[in-house]
C-alpha cells in the first residue's frame, strides 16, 4: 500500500469517527440535578450554539454534558472532549484544552501525558481556517467553566 493510499485511508477513517460522534453524540443532553458549571457559548459566524454543563468535585471533572445546535465538527468535537474529559482532574482537563487548541493551530504539541483518543481524528481540521471555530468552540466553553477551579 502506498504512502498515498494509507493517508486517503486514514482521512476516511477520521470522517467515520467524526460523522460517527455526529450522529451518535456521547454525553449529549442536561444534567439530572444542578451542575456546579453551566456556560453557554456561540459562533456568531456560523450560527454554533453550544450549553456545557460541568460537575466537579475535589478537583476532578466527574460529571459533563452538552447541548446546543451546529454542524458536525463543532457537535462532534463537543461529544469528544465530553468523552474525554470525563474523569480527569481539572489541570489535566486544562492541558488537553490547551494541546487541542496547539493542534487547531497547526501547532507542535506533547501528548505523551495523556491519550487523545478519538480527538485525534479532528486534526484534519487545521487545514480549514473557517471550521477552526466549530471545532473550538466547546474547548472555549469548558476553559471559561474550569478557569477559576481549583485543581
Amino acid at each position: 500500500m502506498s504512502a498515498i493510499d494509507r493517508n486517503i485511508n486514514l482521512d476516511s477513517l477520521y470522517r467515520q469517527v467524526i460523522m460517527d460522534h455526529y450522529k451518535n453524540p456521547r454525553h449529549r443532553g442536561h444534567m439530572d440535578e444542578d451542575s456546579d458549571i453551566t456556560v453557554n457559548m456561540n459562533n456568531p459566524t456560523c450560527g454554533d450554539r453550544i450549553q456545557l454543563q460541568l460537575k466537579v468535585e475535589d478537583g476532578i471533572v466527574t460529571d459533563v454534558m452538552f447541548d446546543g445546535d451546529g454542524c458536525s465538527i463543532s457537535m462532534s468535537s463537543a461529544s469528544m472532549m465530553c468523552q474525554a474529559i470525563k474523569g480527569l482532574e481539572v489541570e489535566k482537563a486544562l492541558k488537553l484544552a490547551e494541546i487541542f487548541s496547539k493542534m487547531m493551530q497547526g501547532e507542535e504539541y506533547d501528548d505523551t501525558d495523556i491519550d487523545l483518543g478519538d480527538i485525534e481524528a479532528l486534526a484534519g481540521v487545521a487545514k480549514f481556517p473557517a471550521r477552526i471555530k466549530c471545532a473550538t468552540l466547546c474547548w472555549k466553553a469548558m476553559e471559561k467553566g474550569l478557569s477559576n477551579q481549583p485543581s
